[in-house]
């Protein structure tokens, strides 16, 4: 057997070898203290100089914000009907603190699976909250059962994903009173810019048209939320601290939801826009615009085929009660307020008329292409004379007929709280000088009389015209919050003659009883007054207008119909959309309605 012994043992010591038994002993006690040294000042540099960062480090990866968006607040109708509310729905949510860049790939190709969502769409929301973000980041809202299935099925390999439950916005009458309700969405890049400062972060949703923008910090309400800590695996292990969410304050309008779903089915498919008005307050009773859209679809995503699709329809996000047309012989309750007002034709004027009135070389014709004789205003309303009203606005002269426009409201916003509204037109020299380089002429004031040429008015403010004969003579600023004010709160007084005021409301009334206006004159309506209008518009077909107000002795809604290019008369077209409106409004049936109700039983 070998027996191994250390190597000193045997070996003589000289001076040559002192010490050299406790050589490595020390190299190795040196390099020890070397270690234990930079290991200590390492240490002590981590927590006294880096301290303060480390643990917020280390806060980020075990501290977690969980926002809580406020409820919006509810829009209720006139009578406290909802128009618009808040429902529960489940959405998809990420937080991209705890997102592992080994991982995050497939994770983000099997979202977009789930989701039908490009990835570069997922991560361009990623990149834009930021990759430390500790905050919850929505990807998409509004799943189908089908969808929450699927993610809860394949949650196991969805690090930072979440399913949650939040309120989305919910409109229970669908398309109705879409472009006054408007609809929600969220914030783009370029709008959340303009809000941080307002205190609106990514994700946030607003209204984005109609009364949920124009009363979106009222609606909105106030985050909260929810600073918990969490484990390794995003498990909550306790709360640190919480703040409730303060809900939108709710909001009463003026629409009246009967009469809206009248006005919605009187215009039907028709392009072009019905609004009914309060004469004496302003306050809007309904407003129809047509083409339309769902604002429910907002509540979730909104695909490029989406989108394609909605513009598809024509234009359905623009609010044609809002917008300029020219108004035809609507517009001779203004020519005839300027005649009587200037004192140059009085309300006894009787003028003739003519199958065309020729005024510098270009002839005017009237519309029966014969004349009607001698008339008067009320005659001259009734039959609707092209020739009576161009030889009053050609007598006033332009300054004066466009000065009774203007203080009828036309060439202006009315002040409705909507932010699409358009001012309309009403030309002037200045304006001619500058557009087309060429004075104004008899021609064109004699073309304005009658609601043509440059003259662009919207429906809106063709009711706004009517509510004053309708009111005894008061300009009403159009309005959609609900106020139980003083009506003089809401309008201002043209200091009309009484006789002029009188005039107008009996030519008014007599073409419903006897004129263009006639399906109007029926027995289970309260007396009516109004006037049509017809409208060229090349080189699409004619627009037919209505307007009309009832009851004829204490009027308390006005109706305005505009079919856009519908090719009819405003008698034959546009009269019976306000019939159909003034019978829910006054909640009356037709005779031959009534004969097709079934009977009850006894």
């Amino acid at each position: 057997m070998t027996v191994i012994q250390p190597a000193s043992v045997g070996r003589k010591t000289t001076p040559r070898t002192v010490g050299r038994n406790y050589q490595s002993l020390i190299v190795m006690l040196f390099v020890s203290l070397f270690l234990l040294g930079g290991m200590g000042s390492r240490l002590a540099y981590l927590q006294l100089l880096q301290g303060k960062r480390n643990r917020e480090l280390a806060d980020n990866n075990r501290i977690r914000l969980v926002p809580k968006q406020p409820v919006r607040g509810n829009i209720f109708d006139r009578k406290g009907k909802v128009l618009a509310s808040s429902r529960l729905s489940h959405s998809v949510f990420l937080w991209p603190l705890t997102l592992k860049k080994a991982e995050w790939p497939q994770t983000r190709q099997r979202l977009s699976k789930l989701l039908n969502i490009p990835e570069d769409v997922i991560q361009k929301r990623v990149e834009r909250a930021g990759a430390n973000s500790n905050s919850l980041l929505r990807i998409e809202r509004g799943l189908t059962p089908a969808q929450i299935t699927a993610l809860q099925e394949y949650i196991h390999e969805l690090d930072g994903v979440e399913v949650d439950i939040e309120a989305v916005r919910g409109y229970p009458n669908g398309q109705v009173g879409a472009h006054v309700l408007g609809y929600t969405g969220e914030l783009n890049d370029e709008e959340l810019e303009k809000r941080r400062s307002d205190g609106y972060r990514l994700g946030d949703i607003v209204g984005k048209m109609g009364v949920e923008e124009a009363y979106e910090k009222t609606l909105r309400g106030e985050w909260g939320g929810q600073q918990v800590e969490v484990d390794g695996a995003g498990r909550v292990l306790k709360i640190l601290g919480e703040k409730d969410a303060k809900s939108g304050k709710d909001l009463q309008i003026t629409l009246d939801l009967p009469t809206q779903k009248a006005a919605e089915a009187a215009l039907g498919d028709q392009k072009g826009a019905i609004v009914a008005m309060n004469p004496n307050t302003g306050a809007v009773l309904a407003m129809v615009s047509r083409p339309t859209f769902d604002p429910n679809i907002f509540s979730g995503r909104i695909t490029p085929d989406t989108w394609k699709k909605l513009q598809g329809k024509g234009n359905p996000f623009v609010n044609r009660a809002m917008r300029g047309f020219p108004p035809a012989s609507t517009f001779k309750v203004v020519t005839q307020t300027a005649g009587m007002e200037s004192g140059k034709f009085p309300p006894n004027t009787i003028l003739p008329t003519f199958a065309a009135l020729t005024v510098g070389g270009t002839a005017f014709g009237e519309w029966n292409r014969a004349g009607f004789g001698p008339l008067g205003y009320t005659q001259a309303l009734a039959w609707s004379s092209n020739t009576f009203h161009g030889q009053i606005g050609k007598g006033v002269g332009g300054p004066t007929l466009i000065k009774w426009a203007r203080n009828y409201g036309f060439g202006e916003k009315t002040g409705i709280e909507l932010s699409q509204e358009a001012e309309g037109l009403i030309a002037d020299d200045a304006w001619k000088r500058k557009r087309f380089n060429w004075e104004w002429t008899v021609g064109d004031t004699v073309n304005m009389s009658i609601g043509q040429g440059f003259t662009q008015a919207t429906p809106l403010q063709v009711a706004v015209m009517f509510a004053l004969p309708a009111n005894g003579g008061y300009r009403v600023r159009p309005h959609l919050i609900k106020d139980d004010a003083d009506p003089d709160e809401w309008r201002v007084s043209l200091d009309l003659k009484p006789s002029t005021v009188e005039t107008l409301r009996k030519g008014l009334r007599a073409v419903v009883a006897g004129g263009t206006g006639k399906v109007l004159n029926v027995p289970h309506l309260p007396p009516v007054a109004g006037k049509s209008g017809t409208a060229e518009a090349p080189p699409g077909k004619p627009h037919a207008w209505f307007g009309a107000f009832a009851p004829f002795d204490k009027p308390e809604i006005v109706v305005v119909a505009f079919a856009e290019h519908s090719g009819g008369g405003g008698g034959s077209v546009a009269a019976p959309m306000v019939k159909q409106v003034l019978e829910a409004y006054f909640n009356v049936k037709p005779p031959e309605a009534e004969k097709e109700q079934p009977k009850k039983p006894n």
